[in-house]
């Protein structure tokens, strides 16, 4: 496999973990802010979206912080922060299963 289409890979790849993750996040939040279950699926997709607008996870964070608070809902930020290292984890267990050998040993979950 060349450099190229191995960067594409990785590229993909990370994209469906932080996409997933974002996703179970989503609902973990929609719990907390105690959304309908016909609200959950589009606040989540509102979450994954929220994480396009820069590198990183500071994007979601402050999105849910802001939504947790015009809720004043009593969620702290390190509780933010486990969820996103816990669902990360999560996420990335499951894409390896979906896509086994494309996460290689040179990967690390982070």
């Amino acid at each position: 496999m060349g450099e190229e289409t191995k960067f594409k890979l990785d590229a993909e790849l990370q994209f469906k973990i932080a996409a997933r993750r974002n996703k179970m996040l989503g609902h973990w939040a929609a719990e907390h802010l105690g959304l309908a279950a016909g609200e959950v699926e589009s606040y989540a997709k509102e979450v994954i979206v929220s994480d396009l607008k820069e590198p990183g996870t500071g994007d979601v964070l402050e999105k849910l912080m802001g939504d947790f608070k015009a809720r004043d809902i009593e969620v702290t930020e390190s509780e933010v922060q486990a969820a996103i290292k816990k669902f990360h984890a999560q996420a990335y267990k499951e894409i390896a299963l979906e896509f086994p050998g494309a996460l290689g040993a040179d990967h690390e979950l982070v």
